[in-house]
């Protein structure tokens, strides 16, 4: 399931991205069944996302793929000191760092900026980005560089084939 280009190739890249970003607790450690386990739900997730908004709950098996991803990352509702709810990792190891991106998953859902996490349409990128356009119909996370990129290339078929 893990694309051929994987930016993390071991379970130590893995530990040192989720450190960066305050989501590995000091002295955890990421195995590779872990390793495994965390690239899964980056595919499945990608995968959802790269679908238009509008289809994404039409494809049963994409559904039922995440369903199964998402399932390994369990939340529990917590109660803040300020009468806030919470939703927090169920897990107690080290991949408990990645269940923060399911709650704000289900959070996106619940809210309705799901529909505005997008994949970049180029295939060269790939990257998952936050459409704030009013219309909300970007299809690429930097337009000057990777809508450029697609449409110098459409233009330079176009010019081939004419």
């Amino acid at each position: 399931m893990r694309p051929a280009t994987s930016e993390l190739k071991s379970a130590r890249e893995l530990g040192a991205w989720m450190s960066r970003r305050g989501l590995l607790s000091t002295g955890a450690k990421i195995t590779s069944a872990m390793f495994e386990t965390a690239l899964e739900l980056r595919a499945l997730v990608r995968d959802y996302l790269q679908r238009d908004p509008v289809e994404r709950s039409k494809d049963r098996d994409a559904i039922r793929s995440l369903n199964k991803a998402l399932k390994l990352f369990p939340l529990v509702v917590e109660a803040g000191g300020d009468g806030s709810m919470l939703l927090k990792a169920a897990r107690e190891d080290a991949l408990a760092g990645l269940s923060p991106i399911v709650a704000q998953f289900y959070d996106g859902s619940r809210n309705g900026t799901l529909d505005r996490l997008k994949m970049c349409a180029s295939e060269e990128c790939r990257r998952v980005f936050f459409d704030r356009s009013k219309p909300a119909t970007r299809r690429w996370c930097v337009s000057s560089l990777c809508g450029n990129r697609m449409k110098t290339r459409s233009y330079r078929e176009r010019q081939r084939a004419g």
